[in-house]
């Protein structure tokens, strides 16, 4: 019987002296990563057009949040708000790594450590620098760190890193959910615009795709090395 993607994985992480099998997803997720990029690039180039001020479809985002605004879905919103800031990303991301080591999956337990470092490591210092205004009336942040939202960047890249990782349909599917519900809670508690939500989905993906694609090529020159010195 062929071993499960998971199994494979796990024998893969346990040993790269025998020889890797190229990832045919690899291709693909470097496709996916470039025109992740070079459309957050083109987003990030008409936003700076614009002054850094709200665009059309910004505004009317906003508008619509305002219009539907309750107390329960206030509630709700703050829930992916905390579970995805700071510390609970930290907590989060330190027991995806804990589990995968426990399961003897080092490599991916460093490619989910490598992916969630650099996306804040470029998207915070980015904010910054940008300094885009957020919503007047934002329930959240006030700091003007709008562009691209932190939240976002990061929920997205430890979906899609999963999702890379863990080969299974429904992976992807909470992966997917999990972003569209944090882009929501952002722009529901007018904490980011419509713009700044679906640039950090772009530089997750465009990160968690291009870590992922990185780190396999590096274990398969790693394998190729270690049978050449067999």
């Amino acid at each position: 019987m062929a071993d499960s993607p998971v199994n494979a994985s796990v024998a893969d992480d346990a040993s790269d002296e025998t020889p890797r099998e190229v990832d045919a997803r690899r291709a693909v997720a470097l496709v996916v990563g470039v025109a992740a990029t070079v459309a957050f690039v083109v987003l990030r180039t008409v936003v700076a057009l614009g002054g850094h001020e709200p665009l059309p479809i910004d505004v009317w985002w906003n508008d619509l949040m305002v219009a539907t605004r309750s107390d329960p879905l206030i509630v709700a919103a703050w829930v992916p708000a905390i579970v995805g800031g700071t510390i609970g990303m930290i907590v989060v991301g330190l027991v995806i790594v804990g589990l995968f080591l426990w399961r003897r999956r080092p490599w991916d337990a460093a490619t989910v450590a490598i992916a969630l470092v650099v996306v804040v490591a470029i998207g915070a210092p980015m904010a910054a620098v940008i300094a885009r205004l957020r919503p007047e009336d934002s329930l959240a942040e006030r700091v003007a760190t709008s562009f691209p939202s932190g939240h976002t960047a990061v929920a997205t890249t430890l979906a899609v890193t999963l999702g890379l990782l863990l080969r299974r349909w429904y992976v992807w599917t909470l992966g997917a959910l999990w972003i569209v519900v944090m882009m929501w809670s952002r722009c529901y508690l007018h904490a980011h615009w419509l713009s700044d939500v679906v640039a950090g989905m772009l530089e997750g993906i465009a990160v968690a795709t291009l870590v992922w694609a990185a780190i396999e090529a590096f274990r398969d020159r790693r394998a190729v090395a270690a049978e050449g010195a067999s």
